[in-house]
C-alpha cells in the first residue's frame, strides 16, 4: 500500500460549516473547517469533544449526547452545495434522532472514522480482543453467501445445458449417417418404383378394360396406402405413449422414495419452537432496552464530570483569573465533590468514576448476554426454517407425485384409445386387401400384382421421405442448439469468475486489512521511535468456531508484539504490557487500516481524533502528519501544548 494515494484529491468541497445547539456541553456554536487538518485547541472541559460529537451527529452517528439540561438539540453541516440537518430529542430517558444526515448508515464511520475515546476499534485494541470482528463487522457475509448460492445454481444450470449440448453433438454423427442411409434407401425406392411403373405400362391387356379396372383398383390401393400410413402413425404414437409411461413410472418410483424419506414434522414441536423464538426475541428486546438505558446513564455521568470541571474552571469572576487556575487545580487534584444538577446532591468525583466503570462492566455483561441470546435465537430460527423447508418439500413432493399419477392415467387412456384405433385400422386394411384380391382374374392376375407392388413401393417411399425429413429436422435443431455453446461458455466463465471473486472477497478484505495495518504500523513505529518496541503486527490464523449447531473454520487476527532488551535480545510481549501511548497509537493505526480497507473516505471524507493525551506532543504531530495523507478532513481535539507541536499546515479552532 502506497502513501500519498491522493485520497484527499477526490471531489470533496473545500470548506465545511457546522452549526450546533445543545450537543454535549455546547449551548450554541458555529464553526468552519477548511479541507485538510483542523486542530481544536484548548484546555480540558472546553467542549472540544462536544464539537466532535456535533460533527458526528450531522454526519449521521447516533453515538452523541444532548446537553444535560436540554430536551432538544440540533446539528447542521453545510458541505459544498448541500446542507445536512439532524435533530436530537430526549424521550423516555433515551435520545431520538431525526432529520437528513450526511450518512444513511453510520456503522463504518463510527468504527473507523469517528475515533473518540470510546471508539470500538480503539477499544478492541486496548482490550486485546480478536481484531477480526471489528474489521469484518461492516461486511454482510450472509448476503455474500446468498450471492454465492445464486451463482452456484446458475453455474449448475449452465453446466447442465453444456452437458446436454455435448450429448446432442455426440448424436450428430449417427444422425448424419442415418440420413445418408435413408437418402440411399429413398434413391433405391424411387428407382424400383420407376421400374415397377414401367413394367406395368408394358404389360399387354385390353386398354379399355384396363382403364376401368385401373380406376377401381387405384381407388382401393390409394385407400390401402392411406390406411397403412395411418396405422404406421398410430403404432408410433403407441410406442411413444408406452415409453412415456415407463419413464413416468420410473420417475414415480423415485419421487415415492423421496417422499418416504420425508415426514411432516410434529406440529407441537413447531409451536414450541415458535414460542421459544418469541420468548428469546422479547428477552433480546428487554436487554437492548437495558443496554440503551445503561449507555444513557453512562453518558449522563460522563457529562456530569465534564460539566462540573467546566463549572469549576469558570466559577471565578473577571478579577479572579490569576487565582482561578490554582483553585481549580486544587479542587480537581483531589477527590472533589460533584453536584448533580437534577437532584442537587453532591457525590465524590472518584465515586462517580467508579460508578461509570461499574456501569460499563454491567453494559459489557449485558452485551455478552444479548450476543448469547442472539446465537440461541439464530439457532432456533435456523431449526424452524429447516422444519418449514422440510414441510414445504414434503408438500411439493406429494403434489408432484399426484401430478405424475394423473399424467400416467391420462397417458394410459390415450394408449388404450390408440390401441383400439390400431385394431380398427388393422381390420380396415384386411378388408381392403380382401377387396383387392376379389378384383383378381386369370387375365388380370399379373397386372394386379404389379399394381400392388407399385402401391407398396409408393407407401415405402412416402414413409422413407417422411423419416428423412424428421432426421433432417432433428439435425437442424441440434445444430441450432450447438450455436448456443459459445454464449453459454462465455456466461459460465463470467459466473465462474464472479463465484471466485465472491468466495475470495472475505479473504481479500481480511488480507488487505492485515497488510494495511502491518505496513502502517511498521512505518509509524519507525517514525515515532518507541524505544525497545521492535515490531507490532497482526498475525492472521485460522481457528474452529461454532455457528449455531455447526462448526466452521474462521480467521482470527492476533496482535503480535516483539520488544528487545537493553542487550539486544528480542522477546514476544502482549498488549497488556504496552504503554498507554503505544496502545493508543496501535488502536489508531488499526482504525486507519479499517478506514482504508473499507474505502470509508468514499462515503465520509471526515476523520475525527480525540483523547490523544497519552501520546506525547511530538509524536502527536508526527501521527497527524501521517494520517493527513489519507483523510480529506482531519479534525483533531488537542490540548494547547500538544497543538503547538503540529507542524503541518492546519486550521485552528480555539473558541467553541
Amino acid at each position: 500500500m502506497q502513501r500519498n494515494v491522493d485520497r484527499t484529491e477526490r471531489d470533496v468541497p473545500e470548506r465545511a460549516t457546522l452549526v450546533a445547539d445543545n450537543i454535549g456541553g455546547i449551548d450554541r456554536t458555529e464553526v468552519s473547517f477548511e479541507r485538510g487538518v483542523t486542530v481544536l485547541s484548548g484546555r480540558n472541559a472546553t467542549n472540544r469533544t462536544s464539537l466532535l460529537q456535533a460533527i458526528m451527529a450531522a454526519l449521521g452517528s447516533d453515538q452523541v449526547s444532548l446537553k444535560a439540561d436540554a430536551d432538544e438539540g440540533h446539528a447542521e453541516l453545510e458541505f459544498g452545495d448541500e446542507i445536512y440537518r439532524r435533530t436530537l430529542e430526549r424521550r423516555n430517558g433515551t435520545i431520538v434522532t431525526d432529520g437528513d444526515p450526511y450518512l444513511d448508515d453510520p456503522e463504518v464511520a463510527d468504527l473507523f472514522a469517528f475515533l473518540l475515546e470510546a471508539n470500538g476499534a480503539r477499544r478492541a485494541v486496548r482490550r486485546g480482543d480478536d481484531l477480526r470482528e471489528p474489521i469484518m463487522r461492516p461486511v454482510d457475509t450472509d448476503a455474500i453467501q446468498a450471492e454465492i448460492t445464486q451463482y452456484e445454481a446458475r453455474k449448475r444450470q449452465i453446466d447442465e445445458q453444456l452437458a446436454e449440448l455435448d450429448d446432442l453433438e455426440g448424436r450428430l454423427p449417427d444422425l448424419e449417417a442415418k440420413r445418408t442411409r435413408k437418402a440411399d434407401e429413398i434413391e433405391t425406392l424411387r428407382e424400383d418404383l420407376e421400374a415397377a411403373k414401367a413394367e406395368l405400362e408394358e404389360t399387354p391387356i385390353d386398354v379399355e378394360q384396363r382403364r376401368q379396372d385401373q380406376s377401381e383398383l387405384e381407388t382401393k390401393l390409394e385407400s390401402l396406402r392411406d390406411t397403412r400410413s395411418d396405422l404406421e402413425r398410430v403404432r408410433d404414437r403407441i410406442e411413444t405413449e408406452r415409453e412415456s409411461i415407463e419413464a413416468l413410472e420410473d420417475e414415480r418410483e423415485e419421487v415415492q422414495s423421496e417422499l418416504d424419506s420425508l415426514s411432516p414434522d410434529d406440529e407441537t414441536a413447531v409451536d414450541q419452537l415458535e414460542a421459544e423464538i418469541d420468548a428469546l426475541r422479547e428477552e433480546k428486546a428487554d436487554l437492548s432496552e437495558e443496554i440503551s438505558q445503561l449507555q444513557s446513564t453512562i453518558q449522563f455521568n460522563e457529562r456530569l464530570l465534564d460539566e462540573s470541571a467546566s463549572f469549576l474552571e469558570n466559577a471565578s469572576g473577571p478579577d479572579d483569573r490569576e487565582t482561578d487556575d490554582d483553585l481549580t487545580d486544587q479542587l480537581l487534584g483531589d477527590s472533589e465533590a460533584v453536584t448533580c444538577w437534577t437532584c442537587g446532591s453532591s457525590v465524590a468525583r472518584d465515586q462517580v468514576e467508579t460508578t461509570i466503570e461499574q456501569l460499563r462492566s454491567v453494559r459489557e455483561e449485558r452485551l455478552e448476554e444479548r450476543s448469547e441470546i442472539n446465537a440461541d435465537l439464530e439457532e432456533r430460527q435456523e431449526t424452524l426454517s429447516t422444519i418449514n423447508e422440510n414441510r414445504t418439500e414434503h408438500r411439493q413432493t406429494r403434489e408432484r407425485l399426484d401430478s405424475i399419477d394423473a399424467e400416467i392415467d391420462r397417458r394410459q387412456e390415450r394408449l388404450e384409445e390408440q390401441t383400439a384405433k390400431r385394431e380398427e385400422l388393422t381390420d380396415e386394411i384386411q378388408a381392403l386387401e380382401s377387396e383387392i384380391d376379389d378384383l383378381e382374374t386369370d387375365d388380370y392376375a399379373g397386372v394386379l400384382d404389379q399394381y400392388k407392388e407399385v402401391n407398396q413401393l409408393e407407401f415405402e417411399l412416402e414413409r422413407a421421405e417422411r423419416e428423412r425429413e424428421e432426421i433432417e429436422a432433428e439435425i437442424a435443431e441440434i445444430e441450432e442448439r450447438l450455436d448456443e455453446r459459445e454464449g453459454l461458455e462465455s456466461r459460465r466463465d463470467e459466473v465462474t469468475d464472479e463465484l471466485t471473486s465472491l468466495r475470495t472477497r472475505i479473504d481479500r478484505i481480511e488480507a488487505n486489512a492485515v497488510e494495511a495495518f502491518n505496513e502502517h504500523m511498521e512505518n509509524l513505529l519507525e517514525t515515532l521511535e518507541y524505544g525497545n518496541l521492535d515490531r507490532i503486527w497482526i498475525d492472521r490464523t485460522t481457528r474452529e468456531v461454532r455457528e449455531g449447531r455447526r462448526k466452521t473454520e474462521r480467521s482470527s487476527f492476533d496482535l503480535k508484539i516483539v520488544r528487545s532488551t537493553d542487550d539486544g535480545a528480542a522477546y514476544e510481549d502482549t498488549i497488556d504490557h504496552l504503554s498507554e501511548s503505544e496502545r493508543e497509537v496501535t488502536g489508531l493505526v488499526f482504525a486507519l487500516a479499517g478506514y482504508l480497507v473499507h474505502d470509508v473516505y468514499e462515503t465520509v471524507p471526515f476523520m475525527l481524533l480525540d483523547s490523544l493525551e497519552a501520546i506525547d506532543a511530538e509524536r502527536i504531530g508526527a501521527l497527524i502528519e501521517y494520517f493527513e495523507d489519507y483523510v480529506p478532513y482531519l479534525v483533531v481535539a488537542l490540548l494547547d501544548e500538544d497543538a503547538q507541536a503540529v507542524e503541518v499546515d492546519h486550521g485552528v479552532v480555539s473558541e467553541i
